[in-house]
């Protein structure tokens, strides 16, 4: 016989009690209140903002962020933008000791320059500091350069998820352009960078001594003024660097034109000097070219009125003597 279910009369009283009319209006109201609105007319007629994708901080990538070839490209194009002047050497292997001698000898050429500058009264913000030379990647590096050349951002009308190096409208850019940059002929093979944040004659020219020395004007330095110069090792990494060329302002030089930036006497204030007189002299020559022009004119004029005047002249003294 089955079990019988016993209910407890107090429990039944109280789920028979009716619900008070303050509780139903309560919930009639929340009823209403969860009744979602109508749409407005902008949403039936606009369509809804675009879920981002992505998150804020990290744009989205051709690569993966976190991938060295996406951070090396980063760092390449930022090297690009804040250094004007880039010059480019081959290297065949340097050893470790080989490339401390080298740097600890280019360093203190370098802020000799800067401490020669200072006592002679000249602007300078220790150039010597910031200039660094290090190997590079050359097939991100020629990337990164094509996108610094011909990804111009304001002109495409990208937002700020699509305007940065490492998005795809940056790819396509450097894609499209592939072989035409001048420098790539010199991108080939093993390549160190020796990067200035501006271009300074004298420093490049205390550079080349050291580096790459050739002729008078970049001789090295003697022996008992830089005796860390030729230690072995020192000597040893010079022999592997060969002088390719340089990036100036944008502009590529071969190996000649580099030197001839760095011959430039008194720097950058004698290149102003120059080009002022350069300037100067043009404008003499076109005062001149004018000047003479006026007067072979006017010497051409007054020998025609001169002859003009004997003919006249001429008829006049025939015509008196013909007359009876």
């Amino acid at each position: 016989m089955a079990e019988r279910l016993r209910v407890c009369p107090r429990c039944t009283r109280i789920l028979r009690q009716p619900v008070p009319a303050r509780l139903t209006r309560q919930y009639a109201s929340a009823a209403a209140a969860a009744i979602t609105p109508a749409p407005s007319i902008e949403q039936m007629t606009g369509s809804p903002p675009r879920i981002a994708r992505h998150d804020p901080v990290q744009p989205p990538s051709v690569k993966r962020p976190a991938d060295r070839r996406t951070q090396l490209l980063r760092q390449y194009a930022s090297l690009l933008q804040s250094n004007p002047l880039i010059v480019l050497y081959q290297h065949s292997n340097l050893k470790s000791p080989e490339w401390v001698g080298v740097r600890r000898e280019l360093t203190i050429a370098l802020r000799k320059v800067d401490a020669e500058r200072k006592s002679k009264g000249l602007n300078t913000s220790d150039i010597a500091d910031n200039i660094r030379i290090q190997v590079i990647n050359t097939g991100v590096f020629y990337m990164a350069l094509r996108i610094v050349e011909y990804f111009d951002r304001k002109t495409q009308g990208l937002d700020d998820a699509n305007s940065h190096f490492t998005s795809r409208a940056a790819s396509d850019a450097a894609k499209s352009h592939n072989g035409q940059h001048s420098l790539e002929p010199l991108l080939n093979g093993s390549v160190a960078l020796l990067t200035m944040p501006a271009v300074s004659p004298d420093h490049l020219k205390a550079a080349l001594s050291i580096l790459s020395p050739k002729g008078p004007s970049f001789a090295a330095p003697r022996k008992r003024v830089a005796p860390g110069l030729y230690e072995p090792r020192v000597q040893a990494g010079l022999r592997k660097l060969m002088l390719l060329g340089a990036r100036v302002e944008g502009q590529t030089f071969d190996f000649e034109g580099t030197r001839w930036v760095g011959s430039i006497e008194g720097g950058i204030d004698g290149l102003r000097g120059q080009i002022v007189a350069m300037l100067q002299n043009f404008g003499a020559n076109v005062t001149n070219t004018l000047q003479s022009t006026s007067s072979n004119l006017w010497l051409t004029m007054e020998s025609h009125r001169s002859v003009l005047e004997e003919e006249q002249k001429l008829k006049e003294e025939s015509s008196t003597t013909e007359s009876p």
